[in-house]
């Protein structure tokens, strides 16, 4: 039984997922290099515990347990009581091997090693250990506490009791898992980007500005925030990344990523992240606005 995991990785992916498991009951250690960035961590898992709270939907003395269920570490020396290993480091295929070969010396036996990747093969991650059969894609969702998909994804090797034990596990956290197969993209992203990539190469060749593409498939298509807005939150450099994965992956022109998207990761307009991407992000405004490249 998975009493206790253990999370690589404190940015936004890794404190959502600790935050979750810890109020879920399942004692956590969050590890990261950076000791800052552990304590931003903290410090963001509380916030979001107290949003819950003001909110009504856990208790003072949830939030108090679950914040005692997390243990802070600056290294790998404190995984061997890990049932569940969960990789949420940033999404760099020769960083991701890295983690694994030295988590899969650490890991006691039996211990599920698990990536948060949104594209790299976890065929190509599973290979880097000595346990292809114990490794799994664990992909949440942004933001996690609140999305309720998890995509499990299976590796060549992956063992069915491993896949069954995440899946039972994700129900645990209040999730939904979709089980899926390890090809570019699995199915999120998959679907995902070349639509974000079409709607950039819609605004890139004219069809439409950036406030009617976004218009159009909110209120044609009932989707809760329109394609640029969403890459903005993604980030344009992460989409660059993962239509890289599928056009790479797959050798198929369709998923060539646009030329304007390129251009803006050169620029450094990544979305929210950097302040600017086809919005511009005012801090402490939720009002969008076009970003002026684009009027």
């Amino acid at each position: 039984m998975i009493k206790t995991v253990s999370v690589i990785g404190a940015g936004t992916m890794g404190n959502g997922i600790a935050h979750v498991f810890a109020q879920h009951g399942y004692l956590v250690n969050l590890v990261d290099l950076s000791k800052p960035q552990l304590d931003k961590a903290i410090a963001t898992i509380t916030k979001n515990m107290e949003r819950q709270l003001d909110k009504g939907l856990i208790t003072e003395e949830i939030k108090a347990r679950a914040l005692s269920n997390i243990t802070t570490m600056t290294s790998f020396a404190g995984l061997k009581d890990s049932q569940l290993i969960v990789e949420a480091a940033t999404e760099n295929t020769d960083l991701k091997l890295s983690i694994f070969k030295q988590i899969d010396e650490v890991a006691p036996e039996g211990c599920i090693l698990a990536s948060n990747t949104s594209s790299i093969s976890i065929t190509k991650i599973a290979a880097a250990t000595k346990r292809p059969g114990h490794v799994i894609g664990m992909h949440f969702m942004n933001p996690v506490p609140v999305m309720k998909l998890v995509e499990v994804i299976n590796g060549y090797a992956t063992k069915k009791d491993v896949t069954d034990t995440v899946v039972e596990l994700s129900q645990k956290l209040n999730k939904v898992p979709c089980v899926v197969n390890d090809y570019p993209g699995f199915i999120a992203n998959r679907i995902l980007m070349p639509m974000i990539n079409e709607a950039i190469y819609s605004l890139y060749e004219g069809v439409a500005d950036v406030k009617a593409i976004d218009t159009v498939m909110k209120l044609g298509m009932a989707h809760p925030m329109g394609p640029l807005q969403l890459a903005d939150f993604i980030g344009l450099d992460v989409c660059l990344s993962i239509l890289d994965v599928l056009h790479k992956g797959f050798g198929n022109p369709k998923y060539a990523p646009c030329p304007l998207l390129v251009n803006m990761v050169t620029a450094g307009k990544l979305g929210v992240k950097t302040g600017e991407g086809f919005y511009s992000y005012i801090q402490g405004s939720k009002e969008l606005t076009v970003s002026e490249q684009f009027k």
